[in-house]
């Protein structure tokens, strides 16, 4: 398994690193700042550089065995297994998504319904409501804008498979569950606002996303409605 650093503080813009393995998908390395895809976050894109070379990583994603597969640029060099290397992240298009990821799980809260999907994206995001009647488009993005503005503390803690088993209503997504048998299950917290299982990177504070607005509500089935939101500023 990777070790993954981006769990242990999500600012980090760098880390070094030993190539492990290089297969046709892309490079492994023993430890990672990149996140890959999953729960709707798109994996990280940045460079691997070595003495007498470098490489662009165009995608980040994980295997079936947890390992993070860096996946370069097409006509990038390849390091030799053995390489010590310097991975760096995007951290702009990182922290974009950072925001945006947090601002959905406040969507959840000024949208107390259950979540049939969602997708952050840079600068932008959605998620699916398990909800007949379209909420007020005007009354949504100014309780989303007043949560950020309140400036919440984020943080996380963890729970076993078993204590979540015990507390379903933590679960807010119909589509995805979060996975089990490691022995313990993060939770992204904002105290009094939200409490969920989620293995996503976050800002540390609420106020930190900025300003947002709500740019569409559609219907996408009798029982589905969907929220988009986007950032105000690329800041």
């Amino acid at each position: 398994m990777t070790r993954r650093i981006y769990t242990e503080d999500a600012y980090l813009r760098q880390c070094p690193a030993t190539v492990e393995e290089v297969t046709e998908r892309g490079v492994i390395l023993n430890a990672t700042v990149f996140y890959p895809t999953g729960g709707g976050q798109p994996g990280d894109t940045g460079t691997l550089s070595w003495d007498g070379g470098s490489a662009t990583v165009a995608d980040t994603v994980a295997d079936e065995h947890g390992r993070i597969v860096h996946i370069l640029a097409e006509d990038a060099p390849r390091p030799e297994p053995g390489t010590n290397v310097t991975a760096e992240i995007d951290f702009d298009r990182r922290h974009r998504l950072m925001r945006m990821h947090t601002c959905l799980h406040l969507l959840s809260a000024v949208l107390p319904y259950p979540v049939t999907g969602g997708q952050v994206s840079d600068g932008s995001g959605r998620l699916d409501f398990d909800l007949p009647d379209a909420p007020d488009k005007a009354e949504v993005e100014a309780e989303l804008n007043q949560l950020i503005e309140q400036d919440h503390p984020v943080g996380e803690r963890w729970i076993t498979d078993e204590e979540l088993d015990a507390q379903p209503e933590l679960v807010k997504t119909l589509s995805v569950q979060p996975p089990r048998g490691a022995g313990r299950i993060r939770l992204l917290e904002i105290p009094d606002v939200d409490l969920q299982p989620c293995g996503g990177t976050h800002v540390k504070r609420t106020g930190e996303i900025g300003p947002v607005r709500v740019r569409k509500i559609e219907k996408k089935g009798r029982m589905n409605r969907r929220v988009k939101v986007e950032l105000e500023s690329s800041r």
